[in-house]
């Protein structure tokens, strides 16, 4: 492994621990629909980070696989936008019944 390749995994893998570490600690104090659609945007964005990691060492088993694309590798940023994209819609929403 190339040190640049490992100085890549060690700040994705920090920076999105420190990123989900805040999340989680957001998610206990707040109620709200859009700020929590957020945090679990923001957990599957670590978890989709934690996956592709571990699919450069090869520890991943694809045993769901559509045509030749891993179910895993297609679902995972997917479900991240999704759920960005719900939280804006509530978010948007919410704005537009508070007038």
């Amino acid at each position: 492994m190339e040190k640049g390749q490992l100085i890549l995994i060690m700040s994705q893998l920090g920076f999105g621990a420190v990123a989900t570490f805040l999340a989680i600690m957001l998610w206990s104090r707040t109620r709200e629909a859009a700020w929590m659609l957020i945090i679990i945007g923001a957990i599957i964005a670590y978890i989709e980070i934690v996956y592709s990691i571990l699919n450069i060492f090869g520890m991943t088993s694809d045993f769901f696989i559509f045509e030749t694309v891993p179910i895993v590798s297609f679902i995972l940023p997917l479900l991240r936008m999704l759920f960005f994209i719900a939280a804006f819609l509530v978010m948007i929403i919410k704005q537009f019944l508070q007038k």
